[in-house]
């Protein structure tokens, strides 16, 4: 247990708002540091297999200007790719998608370690807001980046399948909702707003048996 506490206490979330030609657009940010220099933590996120190795597997023009797709997810187009340092893409899922992007961004930092920042932004439907908050999406982007984690440590998740179905994996995953109904409080909103978003987003990863 204490170990799900360091995973999830190892990443620092925001939620925020931000207006574009698009619309009004709702941001998810994770931040944490890896101890693995630059250039590993980038050739892990940008090189094909690897990216299979701890999050899906992912097909296409690797290429500024490009476009990609990953495996029962989304698909999108290289917006910027700057290495060591920034990666944007077009993050679209669905026949609908409307406007979504997801950037990261890496900074060496002391020791051969690295700050990792994955800012997700999108016009969501208000439905799906409302009902969901930032969990949804918050969520699903720390699963990844725990795979990432594991995977900088030379180690992996053998069945995912598996695992996403142990109580450990159920318990991680509720405490990443509680984690996104606190950085939604933090945002601003009221309390019986973010109540009820915990619970949605929590009923969804981690249905009842």
């Amino acid at each position: 247990m204490s170990d799900i506490v360091d995973r999830i206490n190892e990443v620092h979330r925001e939620v925020g708002e931000r207006a574009l030609p698009e619309g009004q657009a709702k941001t998810v940010m994770l931040r944490r540091v890896y101890d693995a220099e630059v250039e590993d933590v980038w050739d892990a996120c940008t090189d094909p297999e690897r990216i299979g190795r701890w999050f899906a597997p992912v097909t296409g023009d690797f290429r500024l200007g490009g476009r990609y797709q990953v495996e029962g997810n989304a698909g999108g187009e290289i917006l910027r790719c700057e290495p060591p340092r920034l990666l944007r893409v077009s993050w679209l899922f669905g026949e609908n998608p409307g406007f979504s992007e997801v950037e990261v961004r890496l900074t060496p930092q002391e020791d051969e370690r690295t700050l990792f920042e994955l800012e997700h932004i999108g016009v969501i439907p208000p439905e799906m807001w409302d009902r969901y908050g930032p969990g949804a999406t918050g969520v699903g982007w720390d699963l990844g980046l725990l795979g990432l984690f594991l995977h900088l440590r030379g180690e992996t998740i053998e069945d995912p399948g598996e695992w996403e179905q142990s109580e450990e994996a159920r318990e991680y995953t509720r405490r990443l909702s509680d984690a996104w109904g606190e950085a939604y409080a933090a945002a601003g909103t009221p309390a019986d707003v973010v109540a009820s978003a915990v619970r949605a987003t929590t009923e969804f990863y981690v249905p009842e048996r």
